[in-house]
């Protein structure tokens, strides 16, 4: 019987997956076309609203104590990856150092690294830290580019 489900839902998971990558590779180039288009990035990008990926002050604060307590300040790396139970998964890490292709926000001191692929899925979102019964945890709590996701908060399906 899950001999036949497998043979069943296998198509669908494939088509799933050449959806995901066709997207991500959509946004890759993108990402290289405006990157390219634009040497510098200028302030006023930055400026806007739904061209910055905001910190609340839950994030901040929890960033500060982890700084706190290595001997190097850390960032706050948020990427983006195929996979998840929608499609799409939020990735963080801490990170010490930011790459030729990163974009940077800081507020109050702390700094939030984004890569410019993960750029185009995150962009105006807001990142937050929650504390919960059955996990602590960095979440990207509201996303303008995300039409679903899972109730955990940690993937989302793209806007079509």
């Amino acid at each position: 019987m899950s001999r036949s489900l497998v043979k069943r839902f296998a198509p669908y998971l494939a088509g799933r997956i050449r959806e995901n990558h066709r997207l991500l590779n959509f946004a890759s180039v993108s990402a290289l076309r405006e990157a390219s288009s634009s040497s510098s990035s200028s302030q006023s990008d930055t400026s806007s609203s739904l061209e910055v990926v905001h910190l609340s002050e839950n994030c901040i604060r929890r960033m500060k104590e982890l700084q706190s307590s290595e001997p190097e300040k850390k960032l706050l790396r948020l990427g983006v990856e195929t996979g998840g139970c929608s499609g799409f998964q939020y990735v963080f890490e801490l990170d010490s150092k930011t790459n030729p292709d990163d974009r940077v926000f800081e507020k109050n001191g702390v700094k939030l690294v984004v890569d410019n692929v993960s750029y185009d899925f995150v962009k105006g979102a807001t990142v937050d830290y929650v504390e919960e019964l059955i996990r602590a945890a960095f979440v990207v709590a509201e996303n303008p580019a995300a039409v679903g996701g899972c109730s955990c908060k940690s993937s989302f399906m793209v806007k079509q």
